[in-house]
């Protein structure tokens, strides 16, 4: 009796036991264990789902649940309360990490813990619709760029034998994007049960992301060898204490050069791109659903366009190996621009999805070969910081894109005409740069595969 009874208790714990090991064997595979790698795959995992889930409940409170205008009115102010502070403050937070190489750890569990306390304070601002609810979002999301910065930061210390940059990045943005899609099922299911649920959901999460935080490898905060990085073009730019004196040509003073810089702005009119879409496309689709579908499901269908162009582009980086990550960035950026152009001037519902698939595709593909020039043009000394502060730009980029989409009437054809000169901006101001890099790089460095 007492073995059947074992039995199954074991036939009933194994598809949760074996999952989780099946988990754990795929995010420690091939060195990422031993370094460390995979703890940090988990915990990225753990921040998307709780994000997702923050998400649900402030979407469903923000958006859905008023009439379109009314809705849209509630977004400008939610952007105006919550994205005009961050786009003053996102300049900061890499500067203000770089003060705190030996606590990066604490840094990540702190944003966690953040984000947990915040999600019981919107758990009561939803049902309220007070007032609170704006500051608690600008801190919720201030939190989550945080961690973000020093994710991307702390990346490089983790990095398996024979790893590559590019590739540690595409594991940790996969667990993140299966991770989201995991969780925003059981989000919408608990939003169908209260609006405080999902939060209550996303407390428990960052919870346990606050203890997983500190199981990452002392090494993370380690600093030896760092330096601070500058986002500048050529030594011309440098003034003050960075100036570099030639008779010592310190390595850790050194810019990050032109490669990376044309790369910087190119991914940051994709980013730009990816907030505008998200804004402009959730009220134009409200207010005018693809043919036959309703505004719910023409979101979702948009959505998961997006985010499959994503999962694939990462897939693909990572198969790439990161080779001549200019041409990538040059290549993708073209195929965006030509897709906005004619989703622009053959509007529709099938172009929309595809628009938004290529654009996923491209923002993940141009963001890991950015990545690998960093680590193939930054030394060491500083790459870390160039992390950081390129991180940072990036999501301010995404906010002035957010700004510029909830400000456009809903005009598809006008809509994704701005679209279009977003992305056109970008690539026109960055190909020859790029390709010139690509032609004539730079010192030999470590090869990035």
């Amino acid at each position: 009796m007492t073995g059947s009874v074992r039995a199954v208790g074991r036939a009933l714990h194994f598809p949760v036991t074996g999952t989780a090991r099946g988990i754990r064997k795929a995010t420690h595979a091939h060195g990422a264990g031993e370094s460390g790698l995979g703890k940090l795959i988990e915990l990225h995992a753990v921040n998307g789902a709780g994000d997702v889930m923050i998400t649900v409940a402030l979407a469903s409170t923000v958006f859905f649940s008023v009439p379109t205008d009314e809705a849209r009115g509630r977004v400008a102010l939610y952007l105006a309360i919550t994205m005009a502070p961050f786009t003053l403050l996102a300049p900061v937070i890499g500067p203000l990490l770089d003060r705190l190489p030996h606590g990066r750890r604490a840094a990540m569990a702190g944003a966690m813990l953040a984000r947990a306390f915040l999600a019981l304070l919107l758990s009561s601002a939803v049902v309220t619709g007070g007032i609170e609810l704006y500051p608690a979002a600008l801190g919720v999301l201030v939190a989550s760029k945080a961690y973000g910065v020093v994710r991307s930061a702390v990346v490089p210390r983790l990095l398996p034998p024979k790893f590559s940059l590019v590739k540690a990045n595409s594991r940790v943005t996969l667990g993140g994007l299966l991770a989201t899609g995991v969780a925003a099922p059981i989000g919408a299911g608990l939003q169908a049960l209260g609006p405080r649920y999902p939060l209550y959901g996303a407390f428990v999460i960052f919870i346990a992301g606050m203890f997983l935080s500190f199981s990452l490898p002392p090494k993370v905060d380690s600093a030896k060898g760092e330096d601070k990085a500058l986002l500048a073009a050529d030594e011309e730019h440098l003034h003050g204490p960075h100036v570099i004196k030639k008779a010592l040509r310190r390595p850790g003073l050194r810019t990050v050069g032109t490669a990376v810089t044309h790369a910087l702005a190119a991914n940051a009119a994709l980013r730009c791109l990816s907030g505008f879409l998200i804004f402009f496309l959730a009220f134009l689709l409200r207010e005018h659903p693809l043919t036959g579908e309703s505004a719910a499901v023409s979101l979702g269908i948009v959505g998961v366009s997006a985010g499959a162009g994503n999962a694939l582009g990462t897939a693909v980086g990572a198969w790439l190996k990161s080779r001549a990550p200019e041409i990538i960035i040059v290549t993708v950026v073209a195929f965006v621009l030509a897709a906005a152009i004619t989703a622009a001037i053959f509007f529709g519902a099938f172009l929309v999805a595809c628009l938004a698939a290529i654009a996923g595709f491209a923002q993940a593909l141009a963001k890991l070969s950015l990545d690998a020039l960093i680590q193939r043009d930054v030394p060491e000394l500083v790459r870390t910081s160039a992390f950081a502060r390129s991180e940072t730009l990036l999501q301010v980029a995404w906010v002035i894109g957010g700004g510029i989409g909830i400000a456009l009437p809903l005009n598809g054809t006008l809509g994704l005409s701005v679209a279009s000169a977003i992305v056109a901006a970008g690539w026109l101001t960055t190909v020859r740069g790029l390709l010139s890099a690509a032609r004539h790089p730079g010192p030999a460095r470590p090869k990035v595969a």
